[in-house]
């Protein structure tokens, strides 16, 4: 890898904070949760379309001030982000994304969108993220002429040795078996959204072990669901044609 950070570009509820704590187990990188998710919900002017005059801000945090702390980060070594594209519309371009060494991580909308719904029922659907991702994955394979590593959730969940070994040659830093495992516990670190109450999963858990892929009815699911799923399903469909497995 020969770029100051490493991207992981995922979609909520996708298991993609247990891959971060993966990575943060390592050792080798400085870890970033959702930076810019951060500012987009809470910063000085958040764009969360939920938002209300109640919501928190944190005074101080701004597209600009972020992206300097994170540039930052970099002189001391390199930095991984694991981040959203739906957050990066006030800061994507050309020149930014030239930072990154890029990844993404996909998961079946209907498993993502239950897993919101049981959050929030009221969702919005700028914040579900599936069509943002597919237009920066897009975008890189215009700007780059080749396709950027893809892992899906399900396969990651199933196998997650080998396919986290996969990700680590197509992204070119070395794989770290001993950084699968950890110890149940806090996860402050990940935790800037209402106190982490998203991650007791992963507070419970002990390292990614595999587990036997599972399915969700589409039926049986609320009608908010599926006129989302509906919408973001070709989206997914694009980017699981180019799947790492």
């Amino acid at each position: 890898m020969n770029k100051p950070f490493l991207a992981l570009w995922a979609v909520p509820r996708s298991t993609s904070t247990a891959f971060e704590w993966m990575m943060r187990q390592r050792g080798d990188f400085e870890c970033f949760h959702e930076p810019f998710g951060e500012v987009w919900y809470q910063g000085e002017s958040p764009l969360w379309p939920r938002a209300t005059s109640e919501s928190v801000r944190t005074p101080g945090l701004t597209y600009e001030s972020c992206w300097t702390t994170l540039k930052s980060a970099t002189k001391h070594g390199p930095v991984f982000i694991k981040e959203f594209p739906l957050y990066l519309d006030p800061i994507l371009s050309d020149e930014f994304l030239n930072y990154f060494a890029h990844s993404f991580l996909i998961r079946d909308p209907l498993k993502t969108l239950m897993s919101m719904y049981s959050k929030w029922s009221d969702f919005d659907i700028k914040e579900i993220g599936f069509v943002e991702q597919r237009e920066l994955f897009d975008r890189l394979c215009n700007k780059e002429g080749q396709a950027p590593p893809v892992i899906d959730s399900d396969d990651l969940m199933e196998r997650p040795s080998e396919m986290v070994e996969l990700w680590c040659r197509a992204v070119g830093i070395a794989f770290i078996p001993e950084a699968l495992s950890w110890e149940p516990g806090p996860r402050d670190e990940v935790s800037w959204w209402d106190g982490g109450s998203f991650h007791q999963n992963l507070r419970d858990s002990d390292g990614l072990k595999p587990q036997k892929r599972t399915s969700i009815s589409f039926d049986e699911a609320p009608d908010r669901v599926k006129a989302a799923y509906e919408i973001v399903i070709p989206h997914y469909e694009h980017l699981r044609h180019y799947k790492i497995d």
